[in-house]
């Protein structure tokens, strides 16, 4: 048989879906994945949308259509998403992908020779740490604050390594759950055009604030087309429907097009005449409105549950959104502790090591999601976690 790839040496499969095989063998109480929860879905809106769709377009929707997207959805993203926001971007800027993730893999092929180096946050999503290492990258981890990456460190970085991109997620990032400041957010705009670097603004998790005022995208300082901005449905509407955007500089785009052709040639086009009715109808507030007051309670229910259960050294965020909640708790394993989680406690989470880049990476970390399960499971599933950690430190005490 062939030998595989060099690109995919030293490449595991996502942690969190080997977690979804663990949460099939019993009742485990998830706080592992991010799913948003089956209830936040807009159901009977998007029947609706379907059945008028297929009615007036269907031969249309369902044929081949234009691997640039659909000039709807271009313009209802441009309209609705990206102006209130100050990002003001022509069509030709606005690039419908199969989710963000599509997005960040075709960034990685435009841009990425093996051995370029790409700066990330330290922790940051493991789906793009996975992307990013099948591009042949090196992985270089900026170090934050409660308040996220320090600007005075990606500048140091910068210099000393000259990365063709710097991959974050600004708002309620995951894993941490953490938001840039405004003037941080400045900074990295400034210091993309004066080191030639493409941001790599990853989004998708904005909408979902429950407290605090909003803060401008990085996209929004971008003077001279040095951020390309992510964003994705699958956190507000549906993640089944795999529709993404991509905003950035318009020869990348057509880069991303041209790659994109021969990986699925096109997004869905059902899907993104979906998207672009939902919200050229305004419906994206109400489902907001609806979805963010429950995810509040849930969110507040399991920090009150980490307060009262979990051992007095631990640390946790305390995020004003998004989806996750992150945990340092010194003297814990997390990784080798998680059979016993899963076993025993029938509890599951992320351990904090699948979020770093470098191979020495903490390992006294876990990721919690409070948005995949109901929230009368919260407290007495952290309460069954919380008693299993205090039980390993007294073990290794």
């Amino acid at each position: 048989m062939p030998q595989f790839a060099k690109s995919l040496e030293g490449i595991t499969g996502s942690a969190i879906r080997d977690l979804f095989k663990l949460l099939c063998a019993g009742d485990v109480t998830s706080f592992g994945g991010g799913n948003p929860s089956a209830s936040s879905f807009p159901v009977s809106q998007i029947k609706n949308i379907l059945d008028e769709l297929i009615e007036e377009k269907g031969p249309e929707l369902l044929q081949y259509a234009a691997t640039e997207g659909y000039a709807p959805l271009r313009a209802a993203v441009s309209e609705h998403m990206l102006k209130p926001r100050g990002v003001f971007a022509p069509d030709s800027c606005i690039l419908p992908t199969t989710g963000s993730s599509q997005a960040i893999d075709l960034i990685c092929r435009a841009y990425i020779d093996p051995g370029d180096a790409v700066l990330v946050e330290s922790p940051t999503f493991l789906g793009a740490l996975q992307t990013i290492r099948i591009s042949g990258a090196k992985l270089v981890s900026v170090p934050g604050d409660a308040e996220g990456v320090l600007p005075d460190e990606l500048e140091r970085l910068m210099a000393l390594h000259r990365p063709k991109l710097f991959y974050c997620i600004p708002t309620f990032q995951n894993p941490s759950g953490r938001t840039l400041g405004l003037a941080r957010r400045k900074r990295i705009a400034e210091l993309a055009q004066a080191y030639d670097v493409l941001v790599v603004e990853d989004d998708p998790y904005y909408a979902l604030r429950y407290r605090g005022e909003e803060v401008a995208p990085i996209k929004s300082f971008d003077a001279d087309d040095h951020v390309m901005l992510l964003n994705s449905f699958s956190k507000t509407m549906s993640p089944g429907m795999r529709v993404g955007v991509a905003v950035g500089p318009a020869d990348a785009l057509r880069k991303m097009v041209i790659l994109k052709q021969g990986c699925d040639a096109i997004t869905p086009p059902l899907m993104q005449a979906v998207a672009a009715e939902f919200l050229a109808r305004g419906l994206m507030p109400a489902q907001l409105a609806r979805i963010r007051p429950e995810y509040a309670r849930r969110l507040d229910a399991m920090l009150d549950a980490i307060d009262a259960h979990f051992p007095a050294a631990c640390v946790r965020t305390k995020p004003e959104g998004g989806l996750f909640v992150w945990i340092e708790c010194p003297g814990l394993d997390t990784l080798a502790l998680l059979p016993r989680a899963t076993c025993e406690a029938k509890v599951a989470y992320i351990p904090g090591v699948h979020f770093y880049a470098e191979a020495d990476a903490p390992r006294h970390t876990l990721r919690l999601n409070f948005s995949g399960c109901p929230i009368e499971d919260i407290p007495a599933g952290l309460e069954r976690l919380g008693n299993l950690m205090k039980d390993e430190l007294a073990r290794g005490s």
